[in-house]
């Protein structure tokens, strides 16, 4: 709306829009002065609480995707205090926290469940802890499924393919119990910020392989 002069009556709200979400962007890259940044654990991962924190590494990855895009199809870079920074280094760190999300991080842990051979077992959510339908057809109610599922220790009879569990905490560390919900337990807006985030990074990919083909082909018939 600002670039295309749209919408000139309300100019200044946009414009103080558009200078929080560049103080954000520069926050989550530590480009901005001081402590006015988004903390990050030892391996790097964006740190904002100990409960969930992965709900913020998803959001941010998703935005900074977006807005890597937008530097690029109009030309531009992004200044920070902490200096200029153009759409492909925006675009490398939303990339490394979905590979530290899907296992290159002190653990070895993919914290997307279902993926890759390390991945959170007991996750935090009563569908998954508790045996299927197909299994035992009795009862289950409230009481019994904390009684017998809850504590148990053994992983889920369900695997929760697809969720983003809570993470690790500030130094990198994460307990994969049941019990342990600030860490294990799973949520929707976890996940969805993911799907632009993949759909973004396979267009990427694909982009590449289109290219490589195409350079194939040419070298072929010189």
């Amino acid at each position: 709306f600002l670039s295309e002069e749209k919408h000139k009556k309300h100019r200044d709200i946009l414009e103080e829009y558009k200078s929080k979400a560049e103080y954000y962007i520069c926050s989550c890259l530590n480009k901005n002065n001081d402590s006015n940044n988004v903390e990050r654990t030892p391996a790097g991962l964006i740190y904002v609480r100990q409960w969930n924190n992965m709900q913020y590494v998803s959001t941010a990855a998703f935005l900074l995707s977006i807005y890597s895009d937008f530097l690029q199809n109009t030309n531009q870079k992004l200044n920070c205090h902490g200096g200029t920074v153009d759409h492909e280094e925006i675009l490398n760190f939303a990339k490394s926290q979905v590979d530290y999300i899907l296992g290159s991080n002190p653990m070895n842990m993919s914290y997307l469940v279902g993926y890759g051979p390390n991945y959170p077992k007991r996750v935090h959510h009563r569908g998954a802890s508790i045996v299927s339908y197909k299994k035992n057809k009795g009862f289950i109610g409230c009481t019994q499924g904390y009684d017998n599922w809850y504590g148990s220790q053994a992983p889920n009879p369900n695997v929760l393919v697809g969720a983003l569990v809570g993470g690790p905490d500030g130094k990198d560390n994460f307990e994969d119990r049941r019990n342990n919900f600030m860490q294990t337990e799973a949520c929707t807006y976890n996940t969805a910020p993911l799907v632009g985030v993949f759909a973004k990074f396979l267009h990427i990919e694909n982009q590449k392989l289109v290219h490589d083909c195409n350079s194939l082909l040419v070298a072929s018939f010189k």
